[in-house]
């Protein structure tokens, strides 16, 4: 059996914790969906979960609803879309991203084909 999606919620998973999952996405060929729902991931975690998936050709879903990633967190997930085009679905729900970093991960979807 494959491990297919992995659901992390409300583990107070912060940025250390986001770094480790980080770092194993970028050698995971079957993970597809990764759901981090409300754990206190601010800046530096997306930052690291954004670096993974420049490299992770296999995950579709990431679900990062409720926690802390904020403006330069969104930003750093904006630049990694543009090199991964296997992300089907981004859930940013509840993380105090201001309109010009949301603009920034709207050109960077224009881009992700």
């Amino acid at each position: 059996m494959t491990l297919t999606t992995l659901n992390l919620w409300h583990n107070q998973i912060g940025d250390l914790g986001a770094q480790h999952l980080a770092d194993a996405l970028q050698h995971n060929t079957t993970l597809t969906t990764l759901d981090l729902y409300n754990n206190p991931i601010g800046a530096l975690g997306a930052q690291h979960l954004a670096d993974a998936l420049q490299h992770n050709m296999t995950l579709t879903k990431l679900n990062l609803w409720r926690n802390q990633i904020g403006d330069l967190g969104a930003q750093h997930l904006a630049d990694a879309l543009q090199y991964n085009t296997t992300l089907t679905t981004l859930g940013l729900y509840s993380n105090r991203i201001g309109a010009l970093r949301a603009q920034h991960l709207a050109d960077a979807l224009q881009h992700n084909t």
